[in-house]
């Protein structure tokens, strides 16, 4: 089966390299992309994808060869482009945030009604760290008994010296909690195998930066299971990763830690899995474990709308309004 002719129309996030990378991985073939101006991720893309050629975005579009858009454009930029594209018949994948209202996460969904066309997130601390694949298998599997609750820490570096001007605007690039806080959610509906869940507390903080928001908390509940998410911007310059993302499931018989990028002070590497359970603590080194979500997307484009991507960015903007009505930066 022949994947998906694909190309980007907007590299304003470096997230766009690892997208495009694990979608040619997965059998798509890469043949164009566009963006405005001049970002500053523009020397990396390049660096990536030498011989690949520079189009306009319309002409993009138009082409009847393409069949799927990836798009790391500005978050605010991001909803009118996916109704844009798909309003041409492409499907489209959207780097997170996918939308930061839910009058956008709205059109978005009209979008895909009225064209037929699908619209996914790359939720890129789940779908692209194969350590979380891992742990996905021990819970299914009943590793842990019945899960219960599940904690996330996702620290990030703020690298302020590189970072656009819209970054720092909650406007264009989203508050804390719609922004990375959208990745976190997605894992505590995953691992619940939930299709909703209720924002019971969401907080900010715009400590450093104002109106950035440089801290942020979330408290959930998805069925039985209950989330707890921590994010800030205040990884230390000494750290050998941009964060130290740890996910803890806690189930009826055991626990479960994976200490997703770096291992501070302990072995080397990434996609660390710790198990506890009644006989005792297991090591897992994750890091050769399979990231399924491209393959996945790249042979099911034909599929019907799923809601998850929907389910997700919803609560992630609803997380953000609770946070803002709370506290005013």
């Amino acid at each position: 089966m022949t994947g998906p002719r694909m190309a980007v129309v907007g590299i304003d996030h470096r997230h766009i390299y690892t997208m495009a990378a694990h979608m040619v991985d997965a059998g798509g073939t890469l043949v164009a992309w566009a963006t405005d101006g001049e970002p500053g991720t523009l020397p990396g893309w390049r660096d990536r994808f030498p011989d690949l050629p520079r189009r306009d975005a319309t002409a993009i579009l138009a082409d009847p060869d393409i069949d799927l858009i990836l798009t790391a454009a500005v978050p605010a930029d991001r909803p009118a482009l996916a109704v844009r594209a798909m309003a041409a018949g492409k499907h489209v994948l959207s780097d997170k945030p996918g939308a930061l209202t839910l009058p956008d996460l709205d059109r978005i969904r009209d979008a895909c009604a009225r064209t037929g066309r699908r619209w996914e997130v790359d939720f890129s601390e789940r779908y692209e760290v194969p350590s979380v694949t891992r742990a996905t298998r021990l819970i299914r599997d009943g590793a842990i008994g019945r899960l219960v609750d599940i904690t996330l820490i996702a620290p990030h570096r703020l690298n302020a010296a590189t970072r656009p001007d819209w970054f720092w605007d909650p406007r264009r690039g989203g508050g804390i909690l719609a922004d990375i806080g959208s990745h976190q959610i997605e894992q505590v509906l995953h691992f619940a195998g939930a299709d909703d869940a209720t924002i019971e507390y969401a907080d900010v903080d715009c400590m450093e930066h104002p109106p950035f928001q440089d801290r942020g908390r979330i408290a959930m509940r998805a069925g039985d299971v209950t989330g707890t998410i921590l994010l800030h911007w205040f990884t230390p310059d000494g750290l050998p990763a941009w964060g130290d993302g740890r996910l803890f499931a806690t189930g009826t018989t055991g626990t479960l830690e994976v200490r997703k990028y770096v291992d501070p002070a302990g072995r080397p590497g990434a996609d660390h899995v710790i198990l506890t359970d009644a006989t005792g603590v297991r090591r897992f080194d994750a890091s050769d474990d399979p990231l399924p979500f491209f393959g996945w997307f790249a042979a099911t484009l034909g599929d019907p709308q799923r809601d998850h991507p929907f389910a997700v960015t919803r609560l992630a903007i609803q997380a953000q309004d609770i946070a803002e009505r709370r506290r005013e930066c």
